[in-house]
């Protein structure tokens, strides 16, 4: 009986292990840049799809916070700051791809200075997500980082958007989390 718990005890550890390095063997298959154009191409595809058939998902995701939010959880959770850059980049153009070409497809409303401004937010992702991935570093200049990433979400949603709502709170509640509390190993 003695040895059986002994047995298992060992088990449960190879077990463990095994999660572990699964874990790490997942986070690689997820955060790479051909892995990110796909995600970004449903989730421009979602995203304009609510926009056309939901008012508030649609309003949401329109906004600037909740894609400052995932591209700074695809950054901290990258290995490398080059890896966040490398994996920022095609998350954007595939959701900017999928998106406006939805747009076109269902002969929506869609304006070129958006097209613009996103693309611009677009191609200078690589080093905003550069920059991001040092928010998990130890220091004052990461903490300093990390107030930067939450006031940039929070005065987006109140410069460009008409002020906060309900889940401007959660976004940035979200961003605070991953920030300052969420260990993360890299």
């Amino acid at each position: 009986m003695f040895l059986a718990k002994i047995g298992s005890i060992s088990n449960s550890k190879r077990n463990d292990e095994f999660a572990i390095d699964r874990g790490g063997k997942m986070k690689k298959k997820l955060l790479n840049p051909c892995t990110m154009f796909m995600v970004g191409l449903c989730l421009g595809i979602v995203s304009r799809l609510l926009d056309i058939y939901t008012q508030n998902l649609g309003e949401m995701f329109s906004q600037m916070a909740v894609w400052i939010l995932l591209g700074t959880l695809i950054s901290i959770f990258s290995e490398t700051a080059k890896k966040a850059a490398f994996n920022i980049l095609p998350f954007c153009f595939g959701m900017l791809i999928a998106y406006y070409t939805v747009a076109i497809i269902s002969h929506g409303v869609y304006g070129k200075t958006f097209i613009i401004g996103w693309t611009i937010f677009a191609l200078c992702s690589p080093i905003m997500a550069y920059v991001a991935w040092m928010a998990k570093q130890r220091g004052i200049f990461p903490k300093i980082i990390s107030v930067g990433i939450v006031a940039v979400s929070a005065l987006s949603s109140i410069l460009l958007f008409d002020g906060f709502r309900l889940y401007d709170f959660v976004i940035d509640g979200l961003l605070i989390y991953f920030l300052f509390f969420k260990k993360i190993k890299r």
